[in-house]
């Protein structure tokens, strides 16, 4: 039985759920999640987890994520990048240092207004649904963080400019190329994104579809799945001493732990397999949530 984390590094053309559904017929396992959206244009890091292991999912898609943007200038597109429709074309005049004064603007704490070619439910319907019939809704602003917001190159020619984009969850970084072409006063949009880094994982971590179908094939699939706990490798270890005390958490209750420090823990049992995450709190651990196979 499959369980474990691959770190994908998602085609440009496929959905992230493309991408679930073709690993679920890979590993004949239909518990498969990912964490973190890719829109098909996207490539890159994508965080795919089997089996028991997606209910590590709700952690790792509150990480941040690290892009590598394409920014068009002088085009506006009712999608917000180079697959949409064609709404406005100008001139773009942006020199150097007004490209880095736009850009500036946006690091730190900041609202987006979702685009409608978008995911999110209004209503009960999906943004994009409606934008295909030509509808437009009020969406509200949303807050995401930039952390970091750089022009990586300075092309020679031509309108298209690579920026290096770290950013929170729930960020759009189409979005974030529409509303620096607004502020530049001449439009621009997303003309490509490629994720390198998210939940921790980077492009190094990734492996192509390619590869995970011929190591299924030899029978050799699942030597590509890194252990849940490797997402929480950065957590100190929490080793059981006997089987009572596993026996306590396997069955959800609280565990006496004198003189540990407060704080989240991995949990293993008396034969190192892991058990869970726990949260230790004056004393007392109590398990923030289960990985063992029941």
């Amino acid at each position: 039985m499959a369980n474990g984390i691959i770190i994908i590094d998602k085609p440009q053309g496929w959905t992230s759920m493309d991408v679930c559904a073709k690993l679920r017929g890979m590993f004949h396992e239909k518990r498969v999640g990912h964490a973190g959206t890719l829109d098909p244009i996207a490539t890159g890091v994508l965080p795919v987890f089997i089996g028991r292991a997606t209910r590590a999912v709700e952690f790792a898609s509150d990480s941040d994520k690290e892009y590598i943007a394409g920014l068009k200038l002088g085009v506006v597109t009712n999608t917000q990048d180079t697959t949409g429709e064609i709404l406005e074309e100008r001139e773009a005049f942006a020199t150097r240092s007004s490209l880095e004064a736009a850009l500036s603007q946006f690091v730190g704490d900041i609202e987006q207004i979702p685009p409608m070619y978008s995911a999110i439910k209004i209503n009960g319907k999906k943004l994009y649904e409606l934008a295909r019939k030509g509808r437009e809704v009020e969406r509200k602003p949303r807050p995401v963080t930039i952390h970091a917001l750089e022009l990586l190159d300075w092309p020679d020619a031509g309108e298209d400019f690579s920026l290096r984009v770290v950013c929170s969850k729930g960020t759009y970084v189409r979005t974030l190329c529409h509303d620096i072409g607004q502020a530049l006063g001449c439009g621009g949009c997303m003309s490509s994104l490629r994720r390198v880094k998210a939940a921790g994982f980077t492009l190094a971590d990734s492996v192509t579809l390619e590869t995970v179908q011929e190591a299924v094939n030899r029978g050799e699939g699942e030597s590509l799945l890194l252990p849940v706990d490797a997402y929480f490798a950065g957590l100190p270890v929490l080793a059981l001493k006997t089987a009572g005390a596993e026996k306590k958490i396997r069955n959800g209750a609280a565990l006496a732990v004198r003189d540990l420090p407060d704080g989240e823990y991995r949990v293993y049992g008396v034969d190192k397999t892991f058990l869970a995450l726990g949260q230790a709190v004056g004393g007392t651990l109590t398990t923030v949530k289960s990985f063992f196979e029941v």
